[in-house]
């Protein structure tokens, strides 16, 4: 479905986008992307690794038929990587080659501080988008509280300020995802800034579903199996829980082994594609036959 313009698009235009995109989700999230759409503000989505946090920003990429910029945060990331760098070997090169030319030192200057050197980084390629693009502040909680202070501003002013050159003002406001897996607390001011959705870990028939809807052909008995397997392990106290993520690549892998049920060699030879963590495999590998008997999986073919 295409939508042109955002006035046009209503909640059932949400909820229809995120299914053909096989986004299996529920009224909230659906509500929350479409108030986000309608109101401008920036939405904070938090929720545990791998439940599909970044895909909401996809879908409204779509819906507003944009492009997808993207900001991975990380700890020790500065407004220099965030918004712009000067190509330094570009101009010194370019100085070099006219060094006998002609041109005043103004001139020079105006040259080689133009955009032809100058590397956009994702905000500044926000805010000097030809259209409305959406922007994915992916993983905001991994930065420090600095940037996130820098951010916050950004966010508020839509302008930034190049000192070689002058102020930029958006001429198109982005439309912003952030996503946090509540490594640190966000500040109050962020969280007043957006609108919060939380996305936790789906129930056996959700999970069920996006298995299906993403996996087409698998077979029906080892989608359930799996799915209620994973269910399971997230019920164990694991230091790393799996997400949808390692749900999908464990059902992916299996399916493509033309495996159709679950024993306990297939679980043990592939358990590392659902489990990532060497403590939580040994603890897994130990109840192994306490968690094959509460999901009804066998050894044996019946």
């Amino acid at each position: 479905m295409t939508v042109h313009k955002k006035e046009e698009i209503d909640l059932q235009d949400i909820k229809k986008m995120l299914l053909d995109q096989g986004y299996i989700t529920d009224d909230s999230v659906a509500m929350s992307v479409y108030l986000s759409l309608r109101l401008n503000k920036p939405l904070l989505i938090e929720g545990p690794a791998g439940v599909g946090k970044t895909e909401i920003a996809k879908v409204m990429a779509r819906a507003l038929e944009t492009d997808l910029i993207r900001l991975q945060c990380y700890e020790g990331l500065d407004a220099t990587h965030a918004l712009y760098e000067w190509n330094y070997q570009r101009q010194l090169l370019h100085l070099k080659m006219t060094e006998q030319s002609e041109q005043s030192i103004e001139e020079k200057e105006q040259t080689i501080f133009s955009d032809a050197f100058l590397m956009k980084r994702p905000l500044l390629q926000a805010i000097t988008h030809h259209q409305k693009p959406v922007l994915l502040i992916d993983e905001i909680d991994r930065s420090d509280e600095e940037f996130e202070s820098f951010l916050l501003e950004v966010l508020s002013d839509w302008q930034i300020t190049i000192p070689e050159t002058g102020t930029i003002k958006a001429s198109h406001i982005p439309q912003v995802i952030l996503t946090g897996n509540r490594t640190r607390e966000l500040s109050d001011a962020l969280r007043r800034r957006c609108m919060y959705l939380y996305i936790g870990y789906p129930d056996f028939e959700k999970e069920w579903m996006i298995v299906k809807t993403k996996l087409p052909g698998i077979e029906s008995r080892l989608a359930e199996q799996i799915t209620r397997f994973v269910q399971e392990l997230r019920a164990m106290k694991l230091e790393k829980s799996p997400g949808i993520a390692e749900t999908l690549d464990w059902a992916a892998a299996l399916s493509a082994l033309h495996i159709e049920y679950l024993d306990k060699a297939i679980i043990e030879q592939t358990l590392g594609l659902v489990i990532k963590d060497w403590k939580d495999t040994r603890q897994v590998q130990l109840s192994l036959s306490e968690l094959m008997e509460k999901t009804g999986i066998t050894s044996k073919l019946p």
